[in-house]
């Protein structure tokens, strides 16, 4: 798997290595790309809406808005990306010849909606297919459609929201896979088959291929998938998951996450394997090297895995004001504002704990870990104390706060899980510990907090949780970051 807030997953294969890209939401840079040549084992190995010609998020978008549903595909000696960005600008093409990049500025597709699909026919013509599973032929070098739109596929009569449509030719028939029943509980993939990219299709008798609606299984709201065939000709299917934890109703805290499955092929429909809360595969083992835990900021520019919200202007970052240190100059006033100086990677792992050594003698900052702008906890350093805030909803307070010594001060915050079975219905999915450390390494807990207050079931949308450094008064200085997983994801 990759764990996290890695949803809506699309999937190419070229050669003998498989790429990967994700949604991205309100956090810019935008669509982490992943590499991997196993299915197993993947690295990131960019992001590609780096640039403001390509994502320019004003402070208006909001949490949950952005950027939705890419498809990765390659064609003619090209990775295209097709993706939507909501709900100001619409959906837009980018191309590279190196998935790693850099990517083009977009050409954008003023007829297209979102969660949209490319695919080529044998004469080259470009088929975009998207949420509502409606289709138009498209010129890419211009973005014009080519016709008129049409519905090809209504989905399952009665099931909710049809979209994040990917057309595939296989065999000389065209396949339609599409999700349905929404992307929580009832969250499920289905296909339908013609002979032609525009059909008609006939649905699969045996749809939903598949959800975890009404069932048990420590992986839920499966859905929004994309096959690919391996280089030896196995087939699987990369499709989102949650991992609820803690009593009713069941809390994710980590957001939606990239799961995979073995797929056959039966009586001409595909067929979906065994899901596993780990990614295993049948393709010899190919691992990646594994992120140092610390990141000591000593490099020209920051790791793609770090993202910040909706932009992150050079006036108020540097790597180079003070070398080996990240410099955040304070914008908006807190974490409860759209444009906050913010810099933090999505949280991987129920169980994790991060540190970072914090200078906050020139404006206050510290350690956040953050769902969106109204459900955020914090550990603060600033005029010669460490607090702690809680943003829940419409109540905020100040939780606890204690003087410090003038200096850098390492700050802390911890990630327990509840255990799998609860206690009792109302067991919460995890607790969150903030605080600092003593000279002597001793973690001084300031609060501990409940960690369903951030989680998609109480704050809505469609994101997980984000850790970073933030500022909000003057300048505030990181020497370094560690992210320190206990036990797997």
């Amino acid at each position: 798997m990759i764990p996290g807030m890695h949803p809506d997953p699309s999937v190419c294969r070229v050669g003998g290595h498989y790429y990967l890209a994700c949604s991205s939401f309100e956090y810019f840079p935008g669509v982490p790309i992943f590499r991997s040549q196993d299915l197993v084992h993947w690295e990131q190995i960019g992001n590609a809406l780096d640039r403001t010609t390509q994502l320019d998020l004003p402070p208006s978008t909001p949490s949950s808005g952005g950027v939705y549903a890419p498809t990765l595909r390659h064609h003619d000696g090209r990775f295209h990306l097709i993706t939507s960005v909501v709900p100001h600008a619409g959906t837009m093409v980018v191309t590279s010849t190196d998935p790693a990049g850099p990517w083009s500025d977009p050409v954008w597709l003023p007829d297209v909606g979102i969660d949209p699909d490319l695919a080529w026919d044998a004469d080259g013509t470009a088929w975009c297919t998207y949420a509502g599973i409606r289709q138009v032929r498209v010129d890419l070098a211009t973005g014009a459609a080519l016709g008129g739109t049409r519905t090809i596929w209504s989905g399952t009569p009665g099931a909710l929201w049809p979209e994040a449509p990917h057309l595939y030719e296989v065999d000389g028939t065209w396949y339609l896979l599409i999700a349905e029943g929404g992307t929580d509980a009832g969250h499920g993939v289905s296909v339908a088959r013609g002979p032609a990219p525009d059909g008609p299709f006939e649905p699969c008798p045996h749809n939903p291929i598949l959800s975890h609606r009404g069932t048990d299984h420590p992986v839920q709201n499966t859905g929004h998938g994309d096959l690919v065939q391996a280089a030896d000709g196995s087939w699987w299917l990369v499709f989102l998951g949650t991992r609820p934890r803690g009593g009713s109703p069941g809390w994710h805290v980590l957001g939606r996450e990239t799961f995979l499955a073995p797929v056959t092929w039966v009586g001409g429909w595909p067929v979906v394997g065994e899901v596993a809360t780990t990614m295993t595969g049948g393709l010899p083992r190919r691992p990646v090297p594994v992120p140092p835990a610390r990141d000591d900021f000593d490099g020209a520019d920051l790791r793609p895995c770090w993202i910040s919200v909706r932009s992150r202007p050079a006036h108020a970052w540097s790597l180079k004001d003070r070398p080996g240190w990240l410099t955040l100059h304070a914008q908006d006033g807190s974490l409860d504002d759209p444009s906050v100086s913010f810099v933090g990677r999505r949280q991987q792992h129920h169980a994790c704990r991060v540190r970072a050594l914090v200078d906050a003698t020139e404006g206050h900052g510290g350690l956040a870990v953050r769902l969106d702008e109204q459900h955020h906890y914090e550990v603060e350093a600033g005029g010669g104390e460490i607090g702690v805030r809680a943003r829940v909803g419409a109540l905020e307070h100040w939780r606890s706060s204690r003087p410090i010594p003038d200096g850098p001060v390492v700050l802390r915050v911890e990630t327990q899980p509840s255990g799998p079975s609860p206690d009792h219905p109302r067991q919460e999915p995890d607790v969150v510990r903030l605080g600092y450390e003593t000279p002597t390494g001793r973690f001084v807990v300031l609060d501990e907090l409940d960690g369903r207050y951030l989680s998609t079931q109480v704050a809505g949308g469609f994101t997980g949780r984000v850790i970073g450094m933030y500022a909000t008064v003057g300048t505030v200085r990181f020497d370094w970051l560690a992210y320190e997983p206990d036990g797997d994801p």
